[in-house]
This record gives structure tokens, C-alpha cells and sequence, in this order.
């Protein structure tokens, strides 16, 4: 027994030399990071802090593996960001919402693109029927999709090539989503200068597929989701 007391602590023990090197690892990057952008720029963090006009809002997965910025090499300042668990775009989503009417009514960005990628474990779980727990509520959203498209997905045998599909599908459908939103519709009826794109990053690749569901107007929404103007009040 004490010999299994012995082992366990010495688990316990390098599990927390572990984290702690994590943890201190994140603080000498930062350090590393900013020494490097001041060896090209000296100014560059005071540029960063005069304020930021990004033209691109890029609403992806929170998964670790497609961060924004990497993937389109883009700056920091460039790309306003927005992830959730399988880049999901649904109009109770407070937290959604608010970075799009910031970004679209303050920021105007040009462009929100809806990023997902393959290998997503968010579709995946939702192609399941485990119950994983709260997320269960948030998977919702996606298993819709799947009801939207059964007829298509059912006849794909292959496991894998199904869920790239849903992938694609899911991107799809959140892009529809934005563009039924009043802050879309709305910037369409005062800009047109605002586009909507959907895009899955292959992390098997690095490279994005541009999924041709671009929209700049309601052309492709029925009409009970194309609204009218407010009407000014008497």
C-alpha cells in the first residue's frame, strides 16, 4: 500500500511539473513574441494600440488546430474573431450576435466568413447518438443539419467522407443563418460593400475551401426570411 501511495504522488507530482512548465512556457512565448515583432517594427505595439479597423470578421471553431490569423496569415489587427464549438451561427446566441453587430455597425468589416474545417470533433459528436453532456444542447444545432440534409448524407456509406459533408453542410447553413440576421439584412439595405462567405479549412492540408455560397443581398433567402425596413414609427 505505501508503495502505491509512493507512485501515486510521484504521478501527482510530475503531472504539476508538467502544467507548471505549460504555464511558464505560455509567459516566455509572449516574451519571445513581442521581442520579435519589435526587432521588425519598433512601433508596432503602439500601432496596435492606436485602435483597429479590421475588414474581416472570421467566425470559426474553437478547436486549437485553425486559428485565425495562421491560417490566412494575416496580422493581428486584421481579422476580428469569433469561435465556438463547431463555428455555429444561430440567432439565441447572444454572445454571436453582439461580436456581429459590433463588427459589422462599428468595425465595418467587409467580409464575415464562417470557418469550419475537417476533422471536426463537434460534427463528429453530433453524428453520434452518446450524450457527452451540456454540449448536448449546443450539438442540437448541428444534428438539424443533418435532419435538413438526411436524404444526402444517409446514402454516404464511408463514416469519414459523411462527416466532411456535414462539415460542409453545417458551414452552409450557418452562412444562411447570418443572412437571415436584421444586422445583415439591415447593413445590406445602407452598404454594398458587405459580403458573407463560407469556408472549410482542411487541416490535413492547411489549405481553405472556398464553399461558393457567398452572398452580398437576400436573393437567396426565401421570402419569409427577407425582410422588409423598419417602418418609422408616427
Amino acid at each position: 500500500m505505501a508503495r502505491d501511495n509512493n507512485s501515486a504522488a510521484t504521478t501527482a507530482q510530475n503531472t504539476n511539473e508538467v502544467q507548471k512548465n505549460t504555464y511558464e512556457e505560455l509567459l516566455s512565448g509572449n516574451r519571445l513574441f513581442v521581442e520579435q515583432e519589435l526587432e521588425k517594427d519598433p512601433d508596432f505595439f503602439k500601432k496596435l494600440a492606436s485602435g483597429q479597423s479590421p475588414q474581416v470578421l472570421w467566425i470559426g471553431c474553437s478547436d486549437s488546430r485553425v486559428p485565425a490569423n495562421q491560417v490566412t496569415n494575416t496580422k493581428p489587427g486584421e481579422v476580428f474573431v469569433h469561435r465556438n464549438i463547431a463555428n455555429v451561427c444561430v440567432h439565441s446566441d447572444m454572445n454571436m450576435l453582439s461580436v456581429l453587430d459590433y463588427s459589422v455597425n462599428v468595425l465595418k468589416v467587409k467580409h464575415v466568413i464562417v470557418a469550419g474545417h475537417y476533422g471536426c470533433g463537434g460534427v463528429a459528436a453530433a453524428m453520434s447518438r452518446k450524450q457527452f453532456g451540456l454540449i448536448d444542447n449546443w450539438l442540437r444545432h448541428i444534428k438539424d443539419v443533418y435532419r435538413l440534409h438526411s436524404h444526402e448524407l444517409d446514402l454516404i456509406t464511408d463514416p469519414a467522407v459523411r462527416a466532411d459533408r456535414l462539415v460542409e453542410l453545417n458551414v452552409i447553413e450557418q452562412v444562411f443563418n447570418l443572412c437571415k440576421t436584421t444586422i445583415i439584412q439591415n447593413a445590406w439595405k445602407e452598404r454594398t460593400d458587405l459580403e458573407v462567405h463560407g469556408w472549410v479549412v482542411d487541416i490535413r492540408t492547411g489549405l481553405v475551401k472556398d464553399l461558393k455560397v457567398s452572398c452580398s443581398n437576400t436573393d437567396n433567402l426565401s421570402k419569409v426570411f427577407a425582410l422588409d425596413a423598419v417602418t418609422p414609427a408616427s
